[in-house]
């Protein structure tokens, strides 16, 4: 999660997730190609690979930017562009989201905060909280913790 807006493609929230930064040279060639032709002048990137997916993370004006593509590098309507992902302040979380965490996870601050609205218009929130993201629908009901992999490889 980024603390401003960021683009999710072709993520897919299947039980738990584990991200792993990997070098550049490491990315399919395909998924370097299509990321060249959507974001042409972006330069300075960062990679993951997050359930058979690259994860691409750069800013573009002053704004924070994650882009998840998968290996074939083929983006299409049937299903690839899978949402997309807003940072909001962790204040406009709705209030049944801090409460619960506050009463299941007493003394821990949460980090970040997002709203993300799948291609259907279906709204989730993330609450980032120490390592984990915890994901709410819309009303703020607890659907899923997801755990992050710290593991990480420098370019």
């Amino acid at each position: 999660m980024k603390k401003i807006p960021a683009i999710l493609i072709a993520h897919t929230f299947c039980g738990y997730i584990f991200a792993q930064t990997i070098k550049t040279q490491n990315v399919p060639d395909a998924v370097k190609a299509k990321f060249t032709t959507l974001y042409p002048e972006v330069k300075n990137v960062s990679w993951e690979k997050e359930n058979n997916q690259s994860e691409v993370e750069f800013k573009q004006n002053t704004m924070e930017v994650s882009v998840f593509i998968d290996a074939t590098g083929i983006l299409t309507q049937t299903g690839i562009l899978i949402q997309t992902e807003t940072a909001i302040p962790v204040k406009s979380l709705p209030h049944a989201i801090t409460y619960y965490l506050a009463k299941n996870l007493p003394g821990k601050k949460i980090n970040e905060a997002a709203k993300i609205v799948n291609a259907k218009g279906i709204v989730t929130y993330e609450a980032e909280v120490g390592d984990d993201d915890y994901i709410f629908d819309a009303d703020g009901n607890f659907l899923r913790k997801e755990l992050e992999d710290s593991t990480e490889d420098d370019d």
